[in-house]
């Protein structure tokens, strides 16, 4: 198996994305991998201002290494959660 050594080979990380995690000290994937992807949200979110559900979604599945419409109900539910608590507490 071909190991994968750029952000952008990962599920749903264009070199858009790849760019964004760059800006907040994640370069490659294993530092990704250990950022995890709600982290790396929260840093992308305080960068930036308005990171969406989706955007999250897309961080969660790269992990996973699946594209972020597979995931599972479960794993959905649970970064709904996490964002709509995030957001709540954000104002």
């Amino acid at each position: 198996m071909e190991k994968i050594e750029r952000l952008s080979q990962l599920p749903n990380i264009g070199k858009e994305m790849e760019k964004r995690l760059a800006s907040i000290g994640i370069y490659d994937v294993e530092t990704f991998m250990k950022t995890g992807s709600k982290e790396a949200f929260i840093k992308l979110h305080l960068l930036e201002g308005d990171t969406c559900f989706s955007s999250l979604c897309g961080l969660e599945g790269a992990i996973q290494g699946i594209r972020w419409h597979h995931l599972s109900s479960e794993t959905k539910q649970d970064l709904k959660k996490f964002f709509d608590s995030f957001k709540k507490n954000e104002n």
